[in-house]
């Protein structure tokens, strides 16, 4: 599942960050070594806060005490998993 497939208030661990482009095989994607580098690293809590009202675009996301707004192109880049989430 990805980051940018969860509802509002829903948490969820993250698992791994895309770092691969799509088509470009063997290019590192810049924005999602930025992700890593501001704390969206495998076994991460993270929180959808809110969703913007227009096709959900930005994403609010809360990772420890940090909130992000990310586009979903960016929070597709983010695979998560909801089971053994801690409350």
């Amino acid at each position: 599942m990805r980051l940018s497939e969860l509802k509002v208030k829903q948490a969820a661990i993250i698992t791994k960050v895309n770092r691969t482009l799509d088509g470009n095989s063997g290019q590192s994607d810049l924005v999602a070594s930025r992700l890593e580098t501001l704390g969206f690293v495998p076994g991460t809590r993270v929180e959808v806060i809110t969703k913007g009202i227009f096709g959900g675009d930005p994403i609010l996301i809360q990772v420890g005490f940090t909130r992000f707004a990310l586009r979903k192109v960016e929070a597709e880049k983010i695979e998560i998993n909801q089971e053994g989430v801690p409350a």
